[in-house]
């Protein structure tokens, strides 16, 4: 069974639970930082899963080996115990992960931040390529990304802006675990989005400094989900976790408010 961290209960306000799902190197942790809390005090029932091989849930293979397919399920897993369609959440690669699922789940709404493209990881990996060749050589012949983004130096040039405490940064990049190298190829052509069958409303948040995803990289998910990117202002990938994060969870909050949720 999946680990799952859970605060909160639904409320006449706000009867749809939320559904929160993280990217790569992170874990249910990243939400549990700030966010689950934040939307239990309004009246939601925050639920974040880990994803199989990180956190305490188990896995029935190789971590390297799981595909957005597993992790698609495992969502599906977590949604499927809860006792309405939730709100789902997804940032970074989880958000690939929740377009995915919403090709043939429909929810009540969905917010992607920060999230991987339609298009995969493609702008990102040729940005690796160019930027660190000799880190990208290893990560392709070992499988393994962490000592390259879990330094406070790596950490805050992927995941956090500038104006992020130190304290913060080593806090966190301390937390990052390694991730599935078969996502590499996923994301990159096996396994890519199909906007054209999601029919759920999104909401679509970027980071003015993101180190991971582009602004263009946001914009083209917005358009590809008929909707307008919104951009906060000196903030990193990490948006749940930066200096700032309550703007964005009062933002999710209100948009969630607006369509009676």
């Amino acid at each position: 069974m999946l680990e799952v961290i859970d605060k909160g209960s639904i409320s006449d306000a706000h009867p749809v639970p939320l559904l929160f799902v993280h990217g790569a190197w992170h874990a249910a942790w990243c939400w549990d930082e700030h966010f689950l809390s934040f939307f239990a005090d309004k009246g939601y029932r925050a639920v974040a899963l880990n994803l199989r091989g990180h956190g305490n849930s188990p896995t029935d293979k190789p971590l390297r080996a799981c595909s957005v397919a597993d992790f698609v399920e495992d969502i599906a897993s977590v949604a499927d115990g809860l006792p309405t369609p939730p709100v789902i959440i997804g940032h970074s690669m989880g958000g690939l992960f929740v377009q995915r699922y919403l090709e043939t789940h429909h929810c009540p709404a969905g917010v992607l931040m920060s999230s991987m493209p339609p298009q995969g990881n493609l702008g990102a990996t040729l940005r690796w390529l160019r930027e660190h060749p000799v880190q990208f050589v290893k990560i392709a012949i070992k499988g393994r990304s962490l000592p390259y983004i879990s330094t406070p130096a790596a950490a805050r040039d992927k995941f956090f802006s500038a104006g992020t405490p130190e304290a913060d940064v080593v806090k966190y990049a301390a937390l990052l675990q390694e991730g599935s190298a078969r996502l590499a190829v996923d994301c990159l052509i096996l396994s890519l989005p199909r906007p054209k069958r999601v029919t759920t409303p999104l909401l679509v948040l970027g980071a003015d400094e993101d180190g991971a995803h582009t602004r263009a990289e946001i914009l083209a998910t917005a358009r590809a989900y008929h909707t307008e990117a919104e951009f906060f202002p000196r903030m990193g990938h990490d948006m749940m976790l930066e200096p700032g994060w309550e703007m964005v969870a009062e933002r999710i909050h209100t948009w969630l408010g607006g369509r009676g949720l």
